[in-house]
């Protein structure tokens, strides 16, 4: 059986980078000017709580994502 860590098992953070891996892939719909905007931000808002442990523990925090094709459009560059 595989034992997991977590996070406050991480011990001291001051200073260290932490690379948190987030899956923030949110829906998106435009809105009456044109522009697009977050219509369901659950993903973003679950993983707010431990950026700001980390951050509070003094760890340098980057965050980790991607966001899928913009429109559905593959960028090939």
């Amino acid at each position: 059986m595989t034992i997991f860590k977590n996070i406050e098992s991480l011990g001291p953070l001051e200073g260290k980078r932490v690379l948190v891996r987030a899956d923030l892939n949110v829906p998106m719909a435009m809105n009456d000017e044109g522009e697009r905007i977050v219509t369901d931000d659950t993903r973003i808002q679950s993983v707010t709580p431990t950026i700001k442990f980390l951050a509070e523990k003094g760890a340098r925090v980057i965050v980790l994502s991607h966001f899928g094709r913009p429109l559905g459009i593959r960028n090939i560059d």
